[in-house]
């Protein structure tokens, strides 16, 4: 069986014109929102897969658009919810995640492919919506940058 690797990203896209966060709802279970997530594969950087996985989940390519993605240069260290251990191998049972912040100048229309739904939500309503504590914890962290609309 291939394994999941348990090293991931947590990106949280902003608008600048309204201050509102993206929040992205999981497939799997439909109470879960979060930010952008993803799995690092083999030979990629935090970096690498942050752009992947933004275009991946939101249809918006970083790359073709010069977006700015900014590196939070920060990583914490969770433990994986119960309900998602099967997909690491059987002695996995925490995650190290990298965070980015990535401003839109505006809301837009999200192209949904691994998510039931989308929303765009105030700091407060984010924090509260998503089930993640460390993604609560990466708005919360970063609510002034956010609201400031830097």
């Amino acid at each position: 069986m291939n394994y999941k690797n348990p090293n991931s990203i947590l990106v949280v896209i902003y608008a600048k014109k309204t201050n509102r966060v993206l929040m992205l709802q999981r497939q799997d279970d439909s109470e879960f929102w979060q930010s952008v997530t993803g799995t690092m594969e083999i030979g990629e950087t935090p970096v690498q897969t942050a752009i992947r996985e933004v275009r991946e989940e939101t249809g918006i390519d970083i790359l073709a658009e010069n977006l700015p993605l900014f590196n939070c240069h920060k990583q914490i260290e969770f433990e994986i919810f119960p309900h998602f251990r099967y997909k690491y191998a059987p002695d996995i049972t925490h995650c190290i995640e990298h965070w980015f912040l990535l401003p839109l100048a505006d809301e837009r229309v999200i192209n949904l492919s691994e998510h039931s739904a989308y929303q765009w939500c105030s700091v407060q309503d984010a924090i509260k919506l998503t089930k993640s504590p460390n993604n609560a914890e990466a708005i919360n962290e970063y609510k002034s940058t956010i609201i400031k609309g830097i």
